[in-house]
């Protein structure tokens, strides 16, 4: 196995177009754990570690351009209000070395559909910048996730940067695992409200072969709540929208059975964490004066 570290982006750019199987690692938290129990041997790993452009964050009128490889624990120290839905997830990553360590980057290139930054990057509406030396491109969140693993890098792309809205609205984030700390998740579940469109957002994650929103939920949920006029009231949403709400985004999960949950059990966590956000997320919005302005 080679070893490749370029020192700049351009020269990390020049590796992966010459060696286009070489595996990129920046925090190392899942390519190591594949390599040290021989589940992968890459013929290069391309070190990323040097490339300072990675670790850079900004944020912006709009949106934050979050760098491929800011750890979590600047996520959650730094961006909370900005990023709420992100920064909930980076504090259910595993230990606090991991944290210091892992980054939005790795979670997205190693495509795990039990990564834990996927639902709050689906609801946030997330638009992921890859680059190689042809040039550069931003993918939708939405278009980003291909299959078991699997995304839309092609075979010479790095991914660059993550452009993530500003939160316009609550935001809220879940997870269920076997345990508090170290943990893979047996389902997890994002949820975002965007006055600004009138919309909800969802994301679902370790409960189908990539990670989902749940659409059918969503364009149930943004109809309730316009024909009913939620937005400009702020009153209370009703158990019945709720619950089918709820019972939406349980619909849309296709899990498997595996040693962490059952499929069943899967399907009714998703249902209960849409539930429960649904209301904490709308308690918040209700009670949020700049909020309710901005939406009516």
């Amino acid at each position: 196995m080679d070893f490749l570290r370029p020192a700049s982006w351009e020269e990390a750019l020049a590796a992966k177009a010459e060696h286009p199987t070489a595996v990129p690692i920046a925090g190392g938290t899942d390519i190591m754990v594949e390599i040290n129990f021989d589940h992968r041997r890459p013929e290069y790993l391309l070190d990323l570690n040097r490339v300072e452009l990675l670790r850079d964050w900004e944020i912006g009128e709009e949106s934050v351009r979050l760098g491929a490889s800011v750890p979590y624990t600047q996520i959650m120290e730094n961006l909370r209000a900005e990023l709420p839905g992100l920064a909930l997830a980076s504090h259910t990553v595993a230990s606090p070395q991991i944290r210091n360590r892992g980054g939005v980057g790795g979670n997205l290139g190693t495509a795990s559909p039990a990564g834990d930054a996927h639902p709050a990057l689906l609801a946030a509406g997330a638009e992921v910048e890859v680059e190689s030396v042809r040039g550069s491109r931003l993918i939708p969140i939405d278009e980003f996730y291909k299959g078991v693993k699997r995304n839309a890098l092609e075979p010479d792309e790095l991914i660059k940067t993550v452009h993530v809205k500003k939160a316009d609205g609550p935001q809220q984030y879940s997870k269920v695992g076997t345990r508090n700390a170290m943990v893979i998740a047996v389902c997890a579940f994002g949820l975002a409200l965007h006055p600004e469109t009138r919309t909800v957002r969802t994301g679902i994650g370790s409960a189908a072969p990539t990670p989902i929103r749940a659409k059918e939920a969503e364009a149930f949920l943004n109809a309730a709540l316009e024909e009913g006029g939620f937005w400009e009231s702020g009153k209370i949403i009703t158990p019945s929208i709720a619950k089918q709400f709820a019972d939406l985004c349980s619909g849309a999960a296709n899990p498997i059975d595996d040693v962490r949950g059952t499929a069943k059990y899967r399907r009714h966590a998703v249902g209960i964490m849409a539930r429960r956000q649904l209301g904490w997320t709308w308690e918040q919005y209700r009670g949020t004066g700049r909020t309710l302005e901005g939406a009516a």
